[in-house]
């Protein structure tokens, strides 16, 4: 591996995100400021085991199965070499949002307690998916991908893999190599990773190294005890507000926030400053990303000084809103209720 891709794992800076086991969320205060894209010192980290540090002179990405005509193998420089796509893509966590569950609306749901940070938008660049699957001769009557990653077996369930209909495989499915203009880091899934817009995260499977194609559908227990019935990520909102965050009262203040919504861009933020009694409007600028965040931004100049409870929601283009309540998931999947933002108002 040459010097420049031999990324050494090095700990997360505490500012920036809340450590979860193996895992990190970031913290929202710490994109305020930020551009569009999540830096990569800022975009949260989710393992089932642990990074793998891999040797790109040997890595190999193998294609097989039922579904092809011409399975074969292509080394990092032959993925590099081959025709490129850049796209701005949100990739979140099916649980982000999961403890809210338990704080909001009164029933735990198990898994890891993400707040709202297990999820970030980044610039990827890679190949598209359809165009490996047509260079090993993908055949009519394929049914089913089967990516897999690198990273340790996961307990007795093996790698960590999860089907995907050959429809979504052959629409916008990216196997990408950079993340932000520069090689993906490891924790990111050096050398390459699947990208799958608009979907739960652990369909995007990182160090990828082996796909399956087939003429049947396939399962795995990423997509039958982990992660059933879960695919298209719901609209959600958060501030870039610290939690509690204190504000000065009789000061105009400029609140930010980003929505975001697997089923296409956000076409309208409202938010409340008083714990959902009244809404009002967000204002934004620039063009709507399709699959990835709307920055927006509301004024306020808070008289009353105390606790106060900021709340925003967001309308996507198949016009689903958020709710103010979210039917209970039992494995604490797509949380989309509107989250209540406390601060607190105090005198300068």
């Amino acid at each position: 591996m040459t010097q420049a891709l031999a990324t050494i794992v090095k700990p997360l800076p505490e500012h920036l995100f809340i450590r979860r086991d193996v895992s990190a969320e970031m913290r929202w205060e710490a994109m305020a400021g930020q551009g569009y894209h999540t830096p990569v010192d800022r975009f949260f980290v989710r393992n089932h085991t642990h990074t793998p540090l891999i040797d790109v002179t040997t890595w190999r990405l193998r294609l097989h199965g039922a579904g092809l005509r011409c399975p074969g193998e292509f080394s990092y420089d032959q993925v590099r070499a081959m025709p490129s796509r850049t796209m701005d893509v949100a990739i979140e966590c099916a649980g982000n949002g999961r403890r809210f569950y338990g704080t909001q609306q009164g029933v735990e749901a198990p898994g890891m307690q993400w707040g709202l940070g297990a999820v970030g938008v980044a610039r990827w660049r890679g190949v598209p998916l359809r165009y490996l699957l047509r260079q090993a001769g993908i055949r009519p009557d394929a049914v089913d991908v089967l990516p897999q990653g690198l990273d340790a077996p996961f307990e007795h369930y093996g790698h960590v893999r999860r089907p995907l209909p050959v429809a979504k495989a052959m629409d916008d499915v990216l196997v990408a190599y950079e993340m932000n203009g520069r090689p993906l880091p490891p924790d990111h899934g050096f050398p390459v990773r699947l990208v799958v817009p608009g979907w739960v995260g652990i369909a995007s499977i990182k160090w990828l190294g082996d796909i399956e194609v087939a003429t049947r559908e396939l399962f795995s227990p990423w997509n039958t005890e982990f992660y059933p019935d879960v695919t298209t990520q719901p609209v959600k909102s958060a501030f870039e507000l610290p939690w509690y965050a204190t504000l000065e009262a009789g000061r105009a203040h400029i609140l930010h926030g980003r929505s975001w919504s697997g089923n296409g861009r956000v076409t309208r933020v409202e938010v409340s400053l008083d714990g959902g009694h009244t809404w009002r409007r967000a204002e934004h600028h620039g063009k709507h990303l399709v699959g990835a965040w709307l920055p927006w931004h509301i004024g306020w100049a808070p008289r009353q000084v105390g606790p106060h409870v900021l709340m925003a929601r967001a309308t996507d283009a198949s016009g689903r809103t958020q709710p103010l309540v979210t039917p209970h998931h039992p494995f604490g999947y797509h949380f989309d209720a509107v989250v209540q933002h406390p601060v607190k108002v105090a005198r300068g």
